[in-house]
């Protein structure tokens, strides 16, 4: 089947172009478009996240190099540094925006049985946000500081996965708190949450649509205790009780009971104390659902690193979001190959083949075992890895 296909091509074999098709349609991106499409558009920028291309006229000159395979790797247009930034520019982001959502509902249904380190049935969230500086001179519509522009991106990861659940891309000077009002509840699933996003007001909403949250406590908290409940102290648990919140605000802000959980932490010499609706679950166990709130860290690092969300092919800020939300497709789509194809090589591993081997006609099945076997890792070693083997 994949006979004479470039590695290129068979990955794009596992977009679902009907759904893409009908993202375009919504906004009519190829309304009098003659030769450069928004299928073009998008394999080409995605051909950059996964080959780390460096600038447009990089695109440009590597695809160009490349003349008689390009129509075989589904590009029909032309291929020009200034119809991809055009295209960039004034194209509708929400194009691919909406499509990324669908690979990322497809994603997510592959991985919904994946382990995460906690043995729950409820899916698990972690909510945060990493900031993209930017040149104030070159991207005035960003700002951020007086003399510094920046966006951010806000993002709710599922932890089986971990795949994006949802994304949402701001300037520098929206509060990460103002996210939790474009969330919609869903019931029993845990958020956990950096304490930065607490604002009792938006977590007692949170409750109300029967969702739980972990949350870490500021030392200013105003509590009163109402009961104190055994905990084994040999697990690094300092008290486990359930209270109520006296300040003048916070009280009427969250008028039902909290449970808070000290836990010191032996390796960072830290004592964390956790704020939860959940009153079931054993209280070390909320301690290890917050450790397990830095996949989320792990992700803005890995995509930081590993597909081009830093340096940016146009100004505007629909290229901007454009180059984004391509970028996450991307990293969406890898994973929901490695899945299907049950790859056993880790998704850094994968690009790295496919970044050398794009234009090569060897079948893709057979780049899990173009790695050699590799020696376990000490635990101590600072590797970023996602979907690890």
């Amino acid at each position: 089947m994949n006979t004479g296909k470039t590695v290129f091509a068979q990955v794009m074999d596992f977009l679902p172009l009907h759904a893409f098709r009908s993202c375009v349609r919504r906004y009519q991106g190829d309304y009098k478009t003659k030769s450069f499409s928004c299928l073009d558009q998008f394999l080409c920028m995605g051909f950059a996240q996964m080959t780390y291309r460096e600038s447009l006229r990089d695109i440009e000159t590597c695809l160009r190099s490349m003349q008689s395979k390009l129509y075989h790797m589904g590009i029909r247009g032309k291929i020009s540094r200034s119809t991809l930034a055009d295209a960039n520019e004034t194209r509708d982001w929400r194009i691919f925006a909406d499509f990324a959502q669908i690979l990322i509902h497809r994603a997510r249904a592959l991985y919904r049985d994946e382990d995460f380190g906690l043995e729950l049935d409820q899916t698990v969230y972690a909510l945060d946000a990493t900031t993209i500086d930017l040149c104030l001179s070159l991207f005035p519509w960003a700002r951020f500081r007086r003399q510094k522009g920046a966006i951010k991106l806000h993002t709710l990861l599922d932890l089986r996965g971990p795949i994006p659940a949802f994304i949402e891309i701001t300037d520098g000077k929206v509060h990460d708190v103002k996210i939790l009002d474009l969330l919609i509840p869903e019931a029993r699933a845990f958020y956990v949450i950096d304490r930065g996003y607490l604002d009792f007001a938006r977590l007692h909403q949170l409750h109300q649509g029967q969702a739980f949250f972990v949350i870490r406590a500021k030392r200013n908290l105003q509590a009163r205790r109402l009961y104190c409940h055994p905990i084994d102290k040999t697990t690094g648990l300092q008290c486990d009780q359930t209270i109520l919140l006296t300040g003048l605000l916070t009280s009427q802000d969250y008028p039902d009971k909290l449970r808070r959980v000290r836990y010191f932490d032996a390796q960072i010499n830290k004592r964390l104390v956790f704020l939860t609706n959940q009153f079931d679950l054993p209280a070390l166990t909320i301690s290890q659902l917050y450790k397990s709130r830095w996949q989320v860290e792990l992700f803005f690092r890995w995509i930081k690193q590993h597909l081009r969300i830093k340096a940016f092919y146009g100004t505007s800020e629909n290229a901007v979001k454009t180059q984004i939300w391509i970028a996450i497709a991307t990293y969406v789509l890898i994973a929901v190959i490695r899945k299907q194809l049950r790859f056993t090589i880790s998704l850094y591993a994968f690009l790295q083949i496919f970044s050398v081997t794009a234009f090569e006609e060897t079948p893709i099945l057979r780049l899990s075992f173009m790695i050699p076997e590799q020696k376990p890792m000490d635990q101590n070693q600072n590797q970023l890895l996602l979907f690890e083997s």
